[in-house]
């Protein structure tokens, strides 16, 4: 059976010819260097980290249906989410997060989820 679509690599004759390969080894070293950089470099505002917290805001009444979720990248940036659910009404916040904090006061099941985060 004849395969049209693998290469048979040829050997090299002589010591210019395994230069050449090594010259072409060598760039493709460096190309996949740096695509590896660039990607490592671009991967750190990737959302990575997560905490989430369910809860009951109301004590005795309902369950923990409501939570608070944090979502940040390698540098503690991103945002936590917290969602109040109550039976009338359902209330939803978000608030940007920089470096682990935020420059909006935070309850302390947002606090625990973006500790969370930052531990996970």
């Amino acid at each position: 059976m004849i395969n049209l679509f693998k290469k048979e690599k040829k050997k090299p004759k002589d010591i210019k010819e395994v230069l050449e390969q090594l010259e072409a080894l060598e760039e493709k070293h460096q190309d996949l260097s740096q695509e590896l950089a660039d990607f490592k470099k671009e991967s750190r505002q990737d959302l990575k980290k997560v905490g989430i917290i369910r809860f009951n805001p109301f004590g005795e009444v309902g369950g923990d249906q409501s939570f608070s979720i944090a979502l940040l990248d390698s540098d503690n940036n991103g945002f936590v989410i917290t969602s109040h659910y109550a039976r009338e009404a359902n209330r939803i916040y978000a608030k940007p997060v920089q470096k682990g904090k935020s420059s909006y006061a935070l309850s302390e099941e947002e606090k625990s989820a973006i500790k969370e985060a930052i531990n996970s």
